[in-house]
């Protein structure tokens, strides 16, 4: 086995991100200097390169948070190391149906642009395979119960010996100390415990989930964020640091004005449906064959709201003349606005509000969306050939950058797709070792080629 590959400085990195020219790995045996004037010359300012060409994470996360994170990282062109356990992989391969084959949709919705290492944490030769991708790699992402990592000599304090220089970002229910710290992390009990669903579904009624799983998904928007924010950090100290990223502290701060109005005013939050608390009208109304959404955020919208429904008379009465005033009258004007909605179909409300400055939309169901032009003109359907579920549609990045074009994705990986790869690769493994290695169960590959 070969000496294992050094990172760049993170300072030299990105100071190679920062003039559009993409880093590169320098084994100890080679010429850094040699390698760095061959790039130099043969790149130039302003070519299609994704802002984290170059940079390396270690993903050991699994369900949906620490992916989704590790995706929208991998979409901006890192190069994601996958870490799965040999045999079940990632928790969300089994979530199903649907299923497209054998894949788990679930599981192809937030894991293209990934690397694929089966590898058992638990064995210590396992470990020990960790530890070295760690120190080449300028990014690890974990999502494991605190202190469970460090049980196997893959903790912050162990991997920072090893790689001073590496962000290394954990992801968890509740934050690394304190009294829930070692609780699991569950989308809808954090979503539970941070207020989230007390404050989420209709007027009258029972506490409801999110469609989807907001909170872990804020954490991963969050952990994306943070990781980005210590790249930075790392180029200007030369230091790795310890992202600390939960789903309570995430879905807390993202209460905003609700958590204000408690902590200044001490005003208890309530459930308002489709409804706002503090604007009158700004709604979901049911159609004739649907549900719209009209949101008059100022007196002079209200106005035109009024026009466009044939109740001019509404925006001439007092008790409506502002929206305080409305806010207060809810009631009575809502049920009338209700009623005179139910007269017409939905298209016909879009046709009449079109082009009059109030904001409004349909409420569409799924099938909808995808139909939606928009939508396709923001390039949010993402087509790839997967190699057993053939062709598969997930929904594309949401951000688009004017430097570089989106490519091809990788598609989501088989189970221990590339351990054979990265092993030999970017871990100098020979044949004999890797084999050694799979025969023990250490690592996995998949049944398919590499």
């Amino acid at each position: 086995m070969s000496t294992t590959p050094t990172r760049f400085k993170c300072g030299g990195f990105l100071r190679l991100l920062a003039s559009g020219i993409q880093p590169c790995i320098f084994r100890q045996h080679q010429s850094s200097r040699a390698n760095l004037r061959r790039l130099l010359s043969n790149t130039q300012p302003g070519e299609n390169v994704r802002p984290l060409e170059g940079v390396k994470v270690l993903d050991l996360t699994r369900v949906l948070a620490g992916p989704f994170a590790t995706m929208i990282l991998g979409d901006l062109g890192a190069e994601i190391f996958k870490v799965e356990r040999p045999g079940a992989g990632d928790d969300t391969r089994s979530w199903g149906p649907p299923f497209v084959g054998d894949e788990s949709v679930y599981f192809l919705s937030v894991n293209r642009n990934k690397k694929s290492i089966a590898v058992n944490l638990k064995d210590p030769r396992g470990a020990k395979i960790i530890l070295e991708l760690a120190g080449m790699c300028d990014v690890l992402v974990e999502n494991y119960l605190p202190g469970k990592l460090a049980q196997m000599g893959l903790g912050y304090d162990d991997v920072h010996k090893a790689a001073p220089r590496l962000v290394y970002c954990s992801i968890s229910g509740y934050g690394q100390t304190g009294p829930l710290s070692q609780r699991p992390g569950y989308d809808s009990i954090a979503s539970a415990v941070s207020g989230m669903m007390h404050i989420t579904g209709p007027e009258d009624g029972d506490p409801v989930r999110p469609g989807v799983a907001m909170t872990d998904l804020a954490t991963g928007l969050y952990a994306h964020g943070a990781i980005m924010a210590a790249l930075l950090q790392c180029h200007r100290t030369g230091r790795g640091v310890h992202i600390d990223c939960n789903l309570l502290s995430t879905q807390v701060a993202c209460l905003t004005h609700i958590a204000a109005n408690y902590l200044n005013a001490g005003k208890e939050a309530r459930r308002w449906g489709t409804a706002h608390e503090s604007i009158v009208p700004y709604q979901g109304f049911r159609t004739k064959d649907g549900y719209l959404v009209v949101a008059a955020g100022n007196d002079k919208q209200f106005v035109k709201v009024c026009k466009m429904l044939g109740l001019n008379h509404l925006s001439d009465e007092p008790k409506y003349k502002s929206n305080t005033l409305r806010v207060q009258h809810r009631q009575k004007l809502l049920h009338i606005l209700s009623q005179r909605f139910l007269e017409e179909v939905t298209g016909e409300w879009l046709r009449r509000f079109e082009g009059t400055g109030v904001p409004c939309g349909p409420i569409n169901n799924i099938q909808q969306v995808f139909s939606e032009p928009q939508v396709a003109n923001n390039g949010l359907i993402l087509e790839m050939n997967h190699p057993t579920a053939g062709r598969i549609a997930v929904p594309g990045p949401a951000v688009r950058f004017s430097t570089f074009e989106s490519r091809e994705p990788m598609t989501p990986p088989m189970i221990g797709q590339h351990t054979v790869q990265v092993l030999r690769d970017s871990l100098s493994y020979s044949d004999d070792v890797i084999n050694q290695l799979l025969a023990s169960g250490t690592v996995s590959t998949a049944e398919i080629g590499v």
